[in-house]
């Protein structure tokens, strides 16, 4: 019975995401159809590939930490590329091709973000230090509060008119993303989902717990350390191609442990990903006919996102 309703739920979400892309394709088209097709194209492919990459990294994040309140940005790599977009702006100015190529500005963003991943990863699973994650976690956190505030240093010190420049890469946008990324960013997310895939059907046994997973005979340390670099590059990715969206991951996962009621990891990942495609196609939508570019779409997203994580706070808090 559960596995019935749970695929008719699946099947309202592809209804719904083919629906808001299929809206968002046509509306007000004016039958321009071969300038507005490729553009609006690029756009749902890149909606997609960022909710896709979000969803999934933050569906695997919280199984490892075993709590539904956290999401791969504890990590700090959002701060971290806040604070190389600040600090090219800061020392090379925008007009420099570090900031004004985005081939060459995802390239570094993805690199950057991926030696951070590296190197944290390494020193914090050295030897016993490995068996707590929370280490981990405590300091991405204070990494993270560092970055910001060197980016928020720098931001005070430049131009207001570069500042003005700079304040684009603060939000996520998907207009105008280069098809070269979009091609580099789905070559690199197959690559990964490949190399993911004989670690993530573990995943039902590892939101046990460290201590059953182990007595069901997994090498806890070794999945668990590989799951996280997949997570952290799945993360890089998707803010160097359109820049960060803060609780997206927390609403959209979440949401689907409410909707499908079920913890096989199989059911939840691809129902965070429809979840998330339908919030962030709607969302556009709302952006471009109803504030008229405005606003962004990350704006909408962490509003709502932060609401309903004061929301799971309370109800946390309450079940204490």
């Amino acid at each position: 019975m559960k596995y019935t309703a749970n695929t008719w739920k699946f099947g309202l979400l592809i209804v719904a995401a083919m629906l808001l892309i299929g809206l968002f394709l046509i509306i007000q088209a004016g039958g321009n159809w071969d300038y507005i097709l490729p553009r609006r194209g690029k756009k749902i492919l890149a909606i997609v590939l960022t909710g896709g990459c979000i969803a999934y990294a933050t569906t695997i994040f919280q199984t490892i930490t075993n709590n539904r309140i956290l999401t791969p940005g504890i990590m700090g790599l959002d701060s971290l590329y806040m604070l190389f977009q600040t600090f090219a702006v800061f020392v090379f100015g925008s007009t420099h091709i570090s900031f004004v190529n985005k081939n060459l500005n995802f390239t570094i963003s993805v690199i950057l973000m991926s030696l951070f991943a590296l190197l944290l990863h390494r020193f914090m699973f050295r030897k016993e230090q490995g068996r707590n994650i929370y280490l981990l976690l405590l300091v991405g956190l204070i990494l993270g509060t560092l970055f910001q505030s060197m980016s928020s240093f720098m931001e005070v010190l430049i131009d207001p008119n570069e500042f003005l420049v700079l304040q684009g890469k603060m939000f996520a946008s998907f207009n105008n993303v280069n098809t070269d990324l979009l091609l580099i960013s789905i070559l690199a997310i197959l690559a990964i989902l490949l190399y993911a895939r004989k670690f993530t059907k573990y995943l039902d046994v590892l939101s046990l717990g460290r201590d059953h997973a182990v007595n069901l005979g997994l090498d806890y340390q070794y999945i668990v350390k590989r799951l996280l670099l997949v997570v952290m590059i799945m993360v890089s990715i998707s803010t160097a191609l359109v820049g960060p969206i803060m609780f997206l991951g927390l609403l959209v996962v979440n949401l689907a442990h409410q909707v499908f009621r079920t913890h096989r990891h199989v059911v939840l990942i691809w129902g965070s990903v429809l979840i998330a495609v339908v919030a962030l196609v709607g969302g556009q939508l709302i952006v471009e006919r109803v504030f008229t570019f405005a606003t962004t779409v990350s704006v909408i997203i962490n509003f709502i996102g932060g609401v309903y994580f004061i929301y799971l706070l309370l109800k946390e808090n309450k079940s204490w």
